[in-house]
């Protein structure tokens, strides 16, 4: 019965086993940056869910207000600024997933290996580049 009571807890472990496998099992960049963000995602949902309260209020205090009942305001300040963080560094990897594909041609990592190891480092035409 205290399974189901947490079931967000196991919500957020889901989603992170579904980011994981997405970033271990695929090849594609792109795909890879959105297991990430369902990762961090779960992160914050499972951050998000430690300061739930049942019945709880805002933090405001008003006159007659019992504070046992009052949810903790830090775990939603804290994740706004992770979902900054986490938009910024999801913004500059697909900037610099534009630029591989420009250089390379490709976002698949096995030929990204390949090129690497003595392949052309043409652009997406194949032409070499100056």
């Amino acid at each position: 019965m205290r399974l189901l009571h947490n079931y967000h807890y196991a919500a957020a472990m889901l989603l992170f086993c579904i980011g994981l496998y997405t970033v271990i099992a695929r090849r594609n960049i792109i795909k890879k940056l959105i297991g990430l963000n369902i990762m961090e995602t779960s992160v914050f949902f499972f951050y998000i869910s430690l300061g739930y309260l049942d019945g709880g209020i805002a933090p405001i205090r008003t006159g007659g207000a019992d504070p046992a009942r009052m949810v903790n305001p830090i775990p939603q300040a804290l994740i706004l600024t992770g979902i900054v963080v986490a938009v910024s560094v999801t913004a500059l990897a697909l900037s610099l997933v534009i630029l591989l594909y420009r250089q390379y041609g490709t976002l698949d990592v096995d030929r990204l290996y390949r090129d690497e190891d003595g392949g052309t480092h043409g652009g997406p035409s194949g032409e070499d580049a100056p």
